[in-house]
């Protein structure tokens, strides 16, 4: 990732006509700049440069569903692979997603996944969208306030805009704060705490959003999310 270009080509081509404005502005020019640098310092950046923008290639613009928004990546060596919420075959769930696989089973009675890949997701039309789309590998938030954040409210206004029915589902405080910017007359916005251990007792469990999330879509004529997951990923 060394010109401006490289950012660009790894955007599905529905997304890159929204969104390459974005980076032709200044913010997105110093946020290159600044993962250019901690490059250069010998720092890890989670999730690889090739991994970037994966929800965007996973989920086109026309055929986003439901956007699921988290905030950081996992900073975990290997979990990491641009898509919120999901780790790599191989790598064990984290905490909150093995939240989220017990809400899907006392929804749909799924069996918990052994693996943390939520690509099949993403191919049906769930955008794994995190707040911020890079860490510093081993240091939380260390890529927070650096302009990830306008980018990736570029992103939930251009859904809010160019698209109509889409479910939002919004969990935690961050997530909900990006929920400001979804008109919800055009679409269908879920909210509940984070699923992470701290919270999830507080109403993420019983939140029934997938029901929801997929009653909505079946109301509107289209199909709905099948939330089960390959038995071994999509690479098993």
């Amino acid at each position: 990732m060394t010109t401006e270009t490289s950012w660009s080509i790894d955007l599905e081509p529905s997304w890159l006509k929204s969104l390459a404005v974005e980076f032709e502005q200044s913010y997105m020019q110093h946020l290159q700049a600044f993962l250019l640098s901690e490059e250069k310092a010998g720092k890890r950046i989670c999730p690889s440069a090739n991994e970037l923008f994966s929800a965007f290639r996973h989920t086109p613009l026309d055929k986003v569903k439901i956007v699921i928004v988290g905030q950081d990546p996992y900073h975990g060596e290997g979990q990491a692979h641009g898509l919120c919420f999901s780790v790599k075959p191989g790598v064990a769930v984290p905490p909150s997603l093995k939240n989220i696989y017990k809400q899907l089973h006392a929804e749909f009675g799924l069996p918990i996944p052994a693996h943390g890949d939520l690509t099949a997701w993403a191919d049906q039309g769930v955008l794994l969208l995190n707040s911020v789309l890079s860490v510093e590998s081993g240091k939380a938030a260390s890529h927070q306030g650096r302009g990830w954040e306008t980018f990736t409210d570029s992103v939930i206004d251009i859904i809010n805009r160019q698209r109509e029915g889409v479910v939002f589902l919004l969990w935690g405080r961050c997530a909900q704060h990006k929920g400001l910017l979804v008109d919800r007359a055009r679409h269908c916005v879920l909210q509940a705490p984070h699923p992470s251990p701290l919270s999830a007792y507080r109403g993420f469990f019983g939140c029934g959003h997938f029901s929801m999330a997929n009653d909505y879509l079946q109301g509107r004529g289209i199909t709905p999310i099948d939330w089960s997951l390959p038995e071994h990923g999509p690479l098993g």
